[in-house]
């Protein structure tokens, strides 16, 4: 017999306050998801309270948390819910949403977990592929950088290794570097000094491209990267282009709903 339990499809962001960057990365990502699983009724949630809270005075725009979500579930009948969060690894954020949710599960019949875009091998060589169709020709002498957020928790080995994957696949001049943990922009400097490029485009390698790239990135300041790179001698070019504007990226997290729906547990 077909279960008819009525479905629910949570899409947990961090969030930004960039509204321009949101419309074209969280809000894409929720309308391919919602196109995806029209079975499923679409939720949001953000993780960053402060965030949230910067919205809803600036903007009188509400928010749900992830409890706060999983609450209007449950009231509206939701029996079966598929949580897919936006995160790229599997940090700090994503082990706290995790937590959060299962709070709810003897509420509820089924909850099954989407994976963070960079889970599996398959998922960063499928991430490659969908940020390198923006750069089809890189030239010799030019290096592409991207900013990654970083984190203090031991998913951050993830961006290290994407950086060696880039090279593995056959983009020598492509770097991935973090805000706030290794490789750090030091270790870039370096390596770019390295290879003999003379000019550098950043862009961000984060899902929304809000503060940190408009800012640490892309930012006037003496520190941000670009004027770092300046300073030291390339040509650089900023690209605020966030990783939910590339249809690839959109279609993995899509993947990985559905490999969630698909699951026993």
């Amino acid at each position: 017999m077909e279960n008819t339990a009525k479905k629910g499809l949570l899409a947990v962001s961090f969030g930004t306050s960039v509204n321009e960057t949101r419309k074209k990365t969280i809000d894409a990502i929720e309308a391919d998801l919602g196109a995806a699983f029209p079975d499923h009724t679409l939720y949001r949630a953000w993780t960053s309270g402060k965030i949230i809270k910067k919205l809803a005075k600036r903007d009188n725009i509400r928010i749900d948390t992830v409890s706060e979500a999983m609450e209007r579930m449950i009231a509206d009948g939701v029996r079966q819910v598929v949580v897919q969060p936006t995160h790229v690894i599997n940090g700090i954020e994503n082990e706290q949403m995790i937590g959060d949710v299962r709070k709810f599960q003897d509420r509820l019949e089924k909850i099954a977990f989407g994976a963070p875009l960079l889970t599996s091998e398959e998922d960063s060589a499928a991430v490659i592929r969908a940020v390198m169709e923006e750069f089809p020709k890189l030239p010799e002498e030019e290096a592409l950088v991207f900013m990654g957020h970083g984190t203090t928790h031991y998913a951050n080995a993830v961006y290290v290794a994407l950086d060696g994957k880039f090279k593995d696949l056959g983009y020598p001049n492509v770097f991935l570097g973090t805000v706030e943990a290794y490789p750090s922009m030091e270790t870039l400097l370096k390596l770019v000094r390295a290879c003999g490029v003379r000019k550098v485009t950043l862009a961000p390698f984060m899902v929304v491209a809000g503060d940190h790239a408009r800012n640490d990135m892309s930012g006037e300041e003496k520190d941000s990267w670009r004027s770092r790179f300046e300073t030291a001698g390339f040509q650089v070019e900023c690209m605020l282009k966030g990783l939910g504007e590339y249809k690839g990226i959109r279609d993995l997290y899509v993947r990985h709903v559905r490999e969630a729906v698909s699951s026993k547990s």
